[in-house]
């Protein structure tokens, strides 16, 4: 990585609970390139004054996750179809003071759903309400499922997520079945909820497909007890590698390959 310049550019995230999963994939890859960009994480409480502060300080791009996606919406300058249509933002460009924001997310989801064959016949049922909900029930629906079910605790949060896709919602766990199981809540990530294992084992030994968008660790309970369990799983390091890709393209206008995202990838891991 170069020395750092005042000709640098600055990309930044902004987490409720920032991990250093971004800040290594994209310095990986400015280090690989050869280019004179840097990436930081960030939290804050403020995230007015810190949007503020992307567009103050001419910060090139900010990567957003929770609690952030839908709170950053009234705060940037143009919103792209991507996070227009789900109403939830995990990439902002800044272009001189101008905030374009879109959803990467989406775009992730969707390409696993495809890469790992999942069949649009079998039932979902979808843990959680927030903004990363929003982008995985939209491809669901984008991929032809028709058959969805939205648990969450937050009921009118639920009800309006799982209404705009034409699915369901409901309070607590419908019987295990043969269905994709989808955890997109903070349960089984670092932290307070890291031993949670977000669906029981009933629910993960019935199961078709196990997928759990928690990047950090990337070996979740859920995920262990689905590997266990002989299930096909998708995880949160698969998502979490194709949305940082697609920013990091959007950020620095370079292409990168999927060997590239790989090693990237790989290295964010390392401890």
């Amino acid at each position: 990585m170069p020395i750092l310049n005042k000709d640098m550019t600055l990309c930044i995230s902004l987490s409720g609970r920032p991990s250093n999963l971004g800040t290594r994939f994209h310095n990986y890859l400015y280090d690989e390139l050869g280019l004179n960009f840097i990436y930081k994480a960030f939290t804050t409480d403020d995230i007015e004054g810190a949007i503020r502060g992307v567009r103050a300080l001419g910060i090139r791009g900010c990567s957003v996750s929770m609690p952030f996606k839908e709170a950053v919406i009234p705060l940037v300058d143009v919103i792209e179809e991507s996070a227009a249509a789900i109403e939830s933002v995990n990439t902002i460009v800044n272009d001189g003071g101008t905030l374009t924001a879109s959803n990467t997310d989406y775009e992730a989801v969707a390409q696993l759903l495809a890469e790992h064959a999942v069949d649009p016949a079998l039932p979902v049922f979808v843990r959680g309400s927030g903004g990363m909900a929003k982008a995985v029930v939209a491809a669901f629906r984008g991929a032809g499922f028709d058959d969805l079910t939205v648990i969450a605790r937050n009921r009118a949060a639920g009800v309006a997520l799982a209404e705009k896709y034409g699915y369901r919602c409901v309070e607590s766990d419908p019987g295990p079945t043969e269905a994709v199981i989808v955890n997109v809540t903070p349960l089984g990530m670092n932290g307070t909820d890291a031993a949670v294992l977000a669906f029981d084992r009933a629910h993960v030994d019935a199961a078709h497909t196990v997928f759990d968008v928690v990047a950090f660790p990337a070996e979740t309970p859920l995920i262990l007890a689905a590997r266990a369990a002989g299930k096909p799983v998708i995880t949160g390091a698969e998502v979490i590698a194709l949305q940082a890709a697609r920013q990091f393209e959007r950020y620095t206008g370079v292409a990168i390959t999927p060997d590239q995202v790989a090693r990237a990838s790989a290295f964010s891991r390392e401890v």
